[in-house]
C-alpha cells in the first residue's frame, strides 16, 4: 500500500508537471499568434520602409557632416546660415532616431520601452514640420532680397542668432514635446512589442481637427510657395532672355526650387493621403502600412543638405 500511494503520488505529480508545460506552450504560442497580428507590414511594406529610412540615413548623414565643413568655413552671420544650421541640427535629431526605426522594421518586433517609441514616433512629425519651417524661412528671406526691400537680411550678433534659434527650439521643447510625451498613445491600449500604431488617437474629434487643420495649412502654403516661385521665374526669364542660361540671378531662382520640390515630393503626398487615411481610418487595417510609407518619405528631405552640397547652393 505504501508502494502504491508513492506511485501515485509521483504520476500526480507528473500529470501537473505536463499540464504546466502545455499551458506554457499555449501561451506562448498565443502570444506569437498575437505579435504577427499586431505587426501588420506585409513583406513588402517593411521592405519599402527599410530601403526609404535607409538611403534617409545613409544620405542624410554626408550631406549633414559635409555641410558642417562648408558652414564652419562661412563667417557669415546672414538668417538664411542659421536657417541651414538648424536643418544640419533637426535632420541630425532624426537620423539618430533612423536605426531605431531600422531594427523594428527588420525583427518586427519593438525591444525598447514603450517612452522610446513615442519618441521615435513623434521626432519623425517633429522634423517634418521643423524642416517645413526653416523652408519657408529660408524662401522668404531669399525673396525679401530679390525684390529688393532688403539688401540683405543678417544678424549683426552672433548672439542674435543663437537668440533667435533658441526661442525656435525653446518653443518646440516647452509646447510641443510635452504634449507629444503626455498625451500621444493615451487613447488606447497599445502592445509593448509593437510601436508607431498610434492610429487610435485619430478617433478624436480634436485630434482629427487639428490634423485637418494642418493639412490645409501645408498645401496652401505650398501653393502660395510654388506660385510666387514660378512668378519670380517668369519675371526673371522676360527681363534676362537675351543671356538666360548664363546669368547667375536665374539659376539661384531655379536653386531656389529645391526647397519647393522637397516640399512636393516629401511632404505634401503625405498630408493629402492623411485626409483620406483620417475618413477611412476604420475600413482596413492596411491603410495604416500606407500611412507608414508616406511619413517615411518625410525622411527622405534629409537628402537635401546633400543636393545642396551637390549643386554648389
Amino acid at each position: 500500500i505504501p508502494q502504491a500511494r508513492s506511485r501515485w503520488k509521483a504520476l500526480l505529480a507528473f500529470q501537473n508537471t505536463y499540464k504546466e508545460d502545455f499551458r506554457k506552450m499555449t501561451e506562448e504560442n498565443g502570444n506569437s499568434s498575437d505579435f504577427s497580428s499586431a505587426f501588420n507590414h506585409t513583406n513588402t511594406m517593411s521592405a519599402i520602409l527599410i530601403t526609404a529610412y535607409s538611403v534617409a540615413f545613409a544620405g542624410g548623414g554626408i550631406g549633414s557632416i559635409t555641410m558642417l565643413f562648408v558652414l564652419v568655413k562661412m563667417n557669415t552671420l546672414s538668417v538664411t546660415t542659421t536657417a541651414i544650421i538648424n536643418l544640419v541640427v533637426v535632420h541630425s535629431l532624426l537620423l539618430f532616431t533612423v536605426p531605431f526605426r531600422l531594427h523594428y522594421y527588420v525583427n518586427k518586433k519593438w525591444v525598447f520601452k514603450m517612452t522610446l517609441c513615442k519618441m521615435v514616433s513623434a521626432m519623425v512629425h517633429i522634423h517634418m514640420y521643423l524642416t517645413f519651417l526653416f523652408y519657408v524661412i529660408t524662401l522668404v528671406i531669399r525673396w525679401l532680397i530679390f525684390f529688393q526691400w532688403r539688401d540683405k537680411v543678417e544678424f549683426y550678433r552672433k548672439l542674435h542668432a543663437i537668440a533667435a534659434s533658441a526661442a525656435v527650439w525653446v518653443f518646440v521643447m516647452v509646447f510641443v514635446v510635452p504634449v507629444l510625451c503626455f498625451e500621444y498613445g493615451r487613447s488606447g491600449f497599445y502592445s509593448d512589442t509593437t510601436c508607431f500604431m498610434f492610429h487610435k488617437e485619430l478617433q478624436q474629434d480634436s485630434v482629427k481637427a487639428l490634423n485637418y487643420i494642418i493639412i490645409v495649412a501645408v498645401a496652401c502654403i505650398t501653393c502660395v510657395l510654388l506660385g510666387l516661385q514660378i512668378f519670380i521665374l517668369v519675371k526673371v526669364t522676360r527681363k534676362f532672355s537675351t543671356s538666360l542660361w548664363s546669368h547667375q540671378e536665374f539659376w539661384a531662382q531655379v536653386k531656389n526650387l529645391i526647397f519647393i520640390c522637397v516640399i512636393i515630393i516629401c511632404f505634401l503626398p503625405y498630408h493629402l493621403f492623411r485626409a483620406y487615411y483620417i475618413q477611412h481610418i476604420s475600413d482596413f487595417d492596411q491603410l495604416e502600412s500606407y500611412n507608414e510609407v508616406f511619413l517615411s518619405l518625410t525622411a527622405l528631405s534629409c537628402l537635401d543638405l546633400l543636393s545642396f552640397v551637390l549643386s554648389g547652393s
